[in-house]
């Protein structure tokens, strides 16, 4: 993709370039901006995979590369089970179904929206403002930036681990149970993607702050992937009601195996998952509008 050089003029840069957004963010972008942002990321993406298909040996090694380093996180639960029996009252398949839910929504999340992490660095450098001059939803830009296929990986070690899960745990299928699974997946990717956005939008104030966007992302995913009877009840009250990732991985795998949840919730909260994904994501675009709107050009 061929960028343009962004016009020098310091602030008035990103003054202008603000208000081409917000004529374009709340007038056009209420009308058909949501349409325009899904075929412009679409073109991006489709730009970008050409792109790496044109190595087509390079994209097998980084995606197995991705894979393997992933598959280091369960073969460690494995080996821990080599000397227990059980994690905080769960046994391996039990713990392998919160593995791979919350592995498997993490992966779609970090598959589409992954390249947020590096919104920093262009605010940083001034490479920002060739994408606010654009006639395209820097959102979406942003979000298809190096689209990178390798991450594929990690969604196919998520499923492979949650196959197993699905396979050996001790439960009684009936159909709320079997709903449960790939609504917990879609939601729990949902909820990600706003966290993705969120940090995203954060970085406009920060600057240098994707490190503490994956604290919550990447650190999310790994404590998710272990029983939250092994928590302390403030980090689960936490991850419940301020950063609600309890409802990737944990209700909805509580529900399955008929466990009960650490708080006193009722049974009903397990399905939340869209709706709390869609609250997540009208947070996070208010964070977004709010952020690009404090953004200030570097005048580069």
């Amino acid at each position: 993709m061929v960028e343009t050089s962004a016009p020098a003029g310091g602030a008035g840069v990103s003054e202008g370039a603000a208000h081409h957004w917000r004529a374009d963010g709340r007038g056009g972008a209420e009308r058909s901006g949501l349409l325009e942002g899904v075929r412009a990321y679409g073109l991006i993406v489709a730009m970008w995979l050409r792109s790496t298909m044109a190595y087509r040996a390079s994209f097998v090694m980084t995606t197995l590369g991705n894979f393997l380093a992933t598959a280091f996180d369960f073969v460690t639960i494995v080996l821990m089970f080599s000397h227990v029996d059980a994690l905080g009252g769960y046994a391996l398949p039990e713990i392998a179904l919160l593995y791979g839910m919350a592995a498997t929504a993490f992966g779609l999340a970090d598959l589409l929206l992954g390249s947020m992490e590096r919104l920093g660095s262009r605010v940083r450098d001034g490479t920002l403002d060739t994408l606010l001059v654009r006639p395209v939803p820097v959102l979406a830009q942003v979000a298809a930036d190096r689209f990178a296929l390798r991450r594929l990986g990690r969604i196919v070690q998520g499923l492979l681990v949650l196959g197993y899960a699905l396979v050996t745990v001790d439960v009684v299928w009936t159909p709320d149970r079997v709903l449960m699974v790939p609504l917990a997946v879609v939601s729990g990717a949902g909820v990600f993607g706003a966290v993705f956005v969120a940090g995203a939008a954060f970085q406009f104030f920060a600057q240098d702050a994707a490190q503490v966007q994956n604290s919550v992302t990447y650190g999310g995913t790994t404590l998710l992937q272990y029983p939250p009877s092994i928590f302390a009840k403030e980090l689960v009250r936490g991850v419940t009601f301020v950063v609600p990732l309890a409802f990737v991985s944990w209700l909805p795998s509580l529900y399955v195996l008929g466990r009960d949840y650490p708080l006193a919730l009722p049974w009903w909260a397990a399905f939340l998952g869209p709706v709390v994904a869609g609250v997540c994501w009208l947070l996070a675009g208010l964070a977004w509008r709010a952020g690009l709107r404090a953004y200030r050009s570097t005048g580069s």
